[in-house]
């Protein structure tokens, strides 16, 4: 986790959380009120191993101090644990809280353990989880071990049999070794999606650099040039050569003409997206919408005889793909991106870049203004657009195309 994480906002903000504002996928913070329920419901789930421990109160085999004791330490122990994964979802991982946290749950089922009986050292499997997720990682492994060798060494002082110490011990130690390989799981993700992240900002900043080395280079030699000429048609109107300062002038309003064109065209060059940028772009918005990208390689390092207009036309395509996918793409959770070519016609040569999904489909709606911008984009460079059902017939599936060059041979 990093050093510092917003407090959960109210259940009114998350309404504009989009369809990623419901669930999180391991390693993503909890954003809202409602994620945090639904954690919370997923990991209650596993109280059903109280069963254990409320059978025991419930057998009549205690005295009614005993049951009410051994209640109110089953209700703190669940507050606790429950607690602990509050804390887990809003404060950073090095806050020391949670270590108190499982302090306080060790000593409960200590304490029932030998106050009430063998039933209850099925606690010691929720204290192995909650090591194995609490603790960093070099120290999970033999937190999780200490655990299990005290709950072992319990079970032993108060005499369970050896059905119960192989059920109790068994699970206690694989429970924990479990979560402590989920939590390095959810690191590794967390350092994909800053990479990911990292190389979206790498490939704006290259972009940013080769516009400054372009205007350098195109604007550095023209004002060179331009002010050359001014100072010579200066001195030329200082000494009554009109025509030959008229000449120079001429040749000024030249260069700058010549001058604005190479401006706007790398500026236009600067604002043409490309399909690098666009692919790590789409791997961030797809995970915020819980869906997963599977990119070919090929997406990313184009294809020979591809040139710069059709290439920032299919970026468009992949752009306006993905956003369709975020907003609309109900039910889908995975995402096909794929670069190939094909042969057309007379031997025309063509690349084809194809998004999918497996969501439910467009169904009756008619084509967007998107996709409709999108035609007339892939029109400009002599390409086309297709779309329909996805594979097998679900989902949605969009296919650009644009014309290869012909490479001269060497």
């Amino acid at each position: 986790m990093s050093s510092s994480q917003p407090s959960i906002p109210s259940s009114a903000d998350s309404g504009s959380a989009g369809r990623g504002g419901f669930l999180t996928s391991p390693g993503q913070p909890v954003e809202n009120r409602r994620q945090l329920v639904v954690k919370l419901a997923w990991m209650s789930i596993w109280m059903l191993y109280l069963l254990y421990p409320l059978a025991d109160l419930t057998s009549g085999e205690h005295s009614t101090p005993a049951v009410v004791a051994g209640s109110i330490a089953l209700g703190g122990f669940l507050l606790a644990y429950l607690s602990l994964i509050v804390v887990r979802s809003v404060k950073p991982a090095q806050w020391p809280g949670g270590y108190v946290i499982i302090g306080v749950l060790i000593a409960v089922a200590l304490a029932t353990a030998f106050g009430l009986g063998e039933a209850w050292l099925t606690l010691f499997t929720y204290c192995s989880v909650c090591t194995g997720v609490a603790l960093p990682s070099r120290y999970g492994m033999p937190g999780v071990l200490a655990v299990t060798v005290l709950a072992a060494a319990t079970g032993f002082l108060i005499r369970a049999d050896g059905v119960t110490m192989l059920s109790i011990v068994l699970p206690c130690f694989l429970g924990g070794l479990a979560m402590t390989g989920l939590q390095r799981l959810i690191v590794t993700m967390r350092e994909l999606r800053e990479a990911r992240a990292a190389v979206a900002h790498l490939a704006a900043a290259e972009e940013r650099l080769r516009l400054a080395r372009d205007l350098h280079d195109l604007l550095g030699h023209s004002l060179s040039l331009i002010t050359l000429k001014s100072e010579l048609a200066g001195r030329l109107m200082d000494q009554s050569q009109s025509e030959a300062a008229r000449a120079q002038i001429a040749d000024i309003e030249s260069v700058a003409r010549q001058s604005l064109v190479d401006v706007r065209e790398a500026v236009g060059g600067y604002r043409r997206p490309t399909l690098p940028v666009e692919l790590a772009a789409a791997r961030t918005a797809l995970s915020a919408a819980q869906v997963t990208l599977e990119a070919d390689p090929a997406v990313a390092d184009g294809r020979p005889g591809l040139g710069n207009e059709e290439a920032g036309a299919l970026a468009w395509a992949l752009r306006e793909a993905v956003t369709n996918i975020v907003r609309h793409g109900e039910g889908a959770t995975t995402c096909h991106v794929g670069l190939d070519e094909t042969w057309e016609g007379e031997g025309e040569r063509y690349a084809v870049l194809e998004i999918s999904d497996n969501g439910r489909g467009p169904g009756k709606s008619t084509p967007g203004n998107g996709l409709s911008g999108l035609q007339e984009r892939l029109a400009l460079v002599g390409g086309r657009l297709e779309t329909g059902p996805g594979p097998r017939g679900k989902g949605f599936k969009l296919r650009a195309l644009v014309p290869l060059r012909t490479i001269s041979g060497s």
